[in-house]
């Protein structure tokens, strides 16, 4: 748990626990439904690119999620990349952020990379956050001031303090490369770590969560992309920064997830990043 994290505005412990129950329960049921259809006819419509999809699985899985968060927790307004944005959460206290599917180019092709993330939000951040890695059987939760867990066991990250033999996600952009993307893979291999695009922003951060990757940098992205995961990451003890590497509870214009001993080499790897940009 970052300095951040213990910073952050106690929340009430029945909230708490309650919001974790419910969250994972239902990315419980979105592991079921990913895992029934992904590669098997889904159908996909395209939004701004071609591989910029939405299936039937994203609209069920919204609907499902939106009428569970409405029952059990009436009043505080949910945000969904399928269904969109309440003007509510402006105003309220906390707002719930979900993502049916993230990496749905990948499920849509049943390759085993996809996610369901959830989060709770206040004006310090995630307050509870889950993801579930369907294809891999695992539900990663995580709880303000509690930790974070992977199927019930704790995570914490191992120290690290140098990035060469190391693993940094990354994602393209909707519409490919993000503007500078080139320099920083190539930053990277000069300090001799390997760079992963893998398609699921919400995994990507997962990984430096789990400790299997150092970083994860991402150029643009939504709160429901992100929030879930950035939740693990600040409970496992990861930093979250800003582009200009500012510690941010959730940051909105480009964001590193990191342990805190690399959190720097790998902000100076991207260009236009740092306190100077």
């Amino acid at each position: 748990m970052t300095l951040l994290s213990r910073l952050a505005r106690p929340v009430e412990p029945g909230l708490l626990s309650k919001a974790l129950e419910v969250a994972g329960r239902l990315a419980n049921d979105a592991t079921d439904v990913i895992t029934a259809t992904g590669g098997r006819g889904a159908r996909p419509d395209t939004k701004d690119s071609p591989f910029d999809w939405v299936t039937d699985t994203d609209r069920t899985l919204e609907r499902h999620t939106r009428r569970v968060l409405t029952a059990e927790f009436p009043g505080i307004p949910v945000i969904g990349e399928e269904y969109g944005y309440d003007a509510r959460a402006d105003r309220a206290e906390y707002h719930w952020v979900v993502d049916p599917v993230d990496g749905t180019a990948n499920y849509v092709a049943g390759i085993p990379w996809c996610a369901y993330s959830l989060a709770l939000v206040d004006a310090s951040g995630p307050v509870v956050g889950v993801v579930a890695d369907p294809y891999r059987g695992q539900i990663y939760a995580a709880a303000r001031g509690r930790g974070a867990r992977a199927n019930g066991s704790p995570l914490e990250l191992p120290a690290r303090t140098r990035t060469a033999g190391a693993i940094v996600c990354t994602e393209l952009d909707r519409n490919g490369a993000w503007p500078g993307m080139d320099a920083f893979i190539e930053n990277a291999a000069a300090a001799h770590a390997g760079v992963r695009i893998l398609g699921s922003a919400a995994l990507s951060i997962a990984q430096v969560a789990l400790g299997h990757a150092a970083a994860a940098v991402l150029h643009r992205y939504h709160e429901w992309d992100v929030a879930g995961a950035v939740a693990l990451a600040r409970e496992a003890g990861a930093v979250v920064l800003d582009r200009r590497g500012g510690e941010t509870p959730l940051p909105t214009d480009g964001l590193l997830v990191a342990a805190p001993g690399v959190a720097g080499e790998v902000l100076s790897w991207w260009p236009g990043a740092g306190p100077e940009s």
